[in-house]
């Protein structure tokens, strides 16, 4: 057997993908058992197998529990570059680029359960902002030990417009109802995705590709434990944690989402993220 797992929550409970092979894990192995197990690859592997076969995944619901969503700022030097040309008027441009460089990185919070969406359903722009794009970011999934065991597809909808007119209003910018999404499974597995691992992003609009682009984790500046070495210093989240690791894609100034969008992002062995847009 593959030492590989992919988990995704389908119709009510969680089933573990490896080798091709599909079983429903027992009622006690949700996200929170996983988050928090000593061993959760070890822990994975248990539930994987004493569960039961089954033919197909049902409806997807969402990739979390009590888990907490942050994110990290201007890992990729294409996001220190948007940033900085965004916010010049508002004169916090040489913020992004001193962090950017800094030994401490850009870590701020995103999402509470609730603010997250399942895969397939809508995400939201907001209805104050001009200005908003998604952020196609590979998302750690970290236990409460601070151990990495694993990954996903993350989406940190962001309003552009609203960060750039002053820095101090990232939280607005980026924290609202519906304003994140992971999925459509973590990948559970004692090896982190390398260097050559691309992420893909796509917005159709109409049934019409609108904007498409790719970019690989070796333009991440950061070695991926760091970032979450940082999230866990003098910090404790007894439910584990989701990090998005930042975005390398960036769609042109002109471009904003419309109602009605709707955004791929896609990052082997995890899959394709798809999310439609709403206000």
């Amino acid at each position: 057997m593959s030492s590989l797992y992919r988990v995704y929550p389908s119709d009510g409970a969680l089933v573990i993908e490896n080798a091709g092979v599909l079983k429903q894990a027992p009622a006690e192995f949700g996200f929170d058992a996983l988050f928090t197990a000593t061993d959760p690859v070890a822990a994975t592997r248990d539930a994987f197998a004493a569960g039961v076969v089954v033919e197909a995944l049902g409806p997807a619901s969402k990739l979390i529990e009590n888990q907490e969503v942050w994110a990290a700022g201007v890992t990729y030097y294409r996001s220190r570059t948007a940033r900085m040309e965004e916010s010049k008027d508002a004169g916090g441009g040489d913020f992004y680029d001193r962090v950017y460089d800094a030994p401490r990185p850009e870590l701020f919070f995103k999402a509470t359960p609730q603010r997250v969406v399942a895969p397939g359903d809508a995400v939201k722009i907001r209805a104050d902002s001009k200005w908003n794009v998604p952020e196609p970011e590979l998302t750690l999934a970290i236990s409460a030990t601070g151990k990495v065991f694993g990954f996903t597809v993350g989406n940190d909808m962001s309003s552009r417009d609203i960060e750039g007119e002053n820095p101090l209003y990232l939280p607005q910018a980026k924290t609202y109802a519906r304003s994140a999404a992971i999925g459509p499974c973590i990948v559970v597995s004692d090896t982190l995705p390398g260097p050559e691992t691309e992420i893909r992003l796509e917005l159709v609009r109409g049934g019409e590709t609108v904007f498409a682009d790719a970019t690989k984790l070796d333009q991440l500046k950061r070695p991926l434990p760091s970032l979450a070495e940082w999230l866990f210093r003098d910090n404790s989240f007894p439910c584990g944690a989701f990090l998005m690791t930042g975005t390398g894609i960036v769609p042109p100034d002109e471009f904003t989402l419309e109602v009605g969008d709707e955004v791929r992002i896609t990052i082997e062995p995890a899959g394709t993220l798809v999310n439609a847009i709403t206000q």
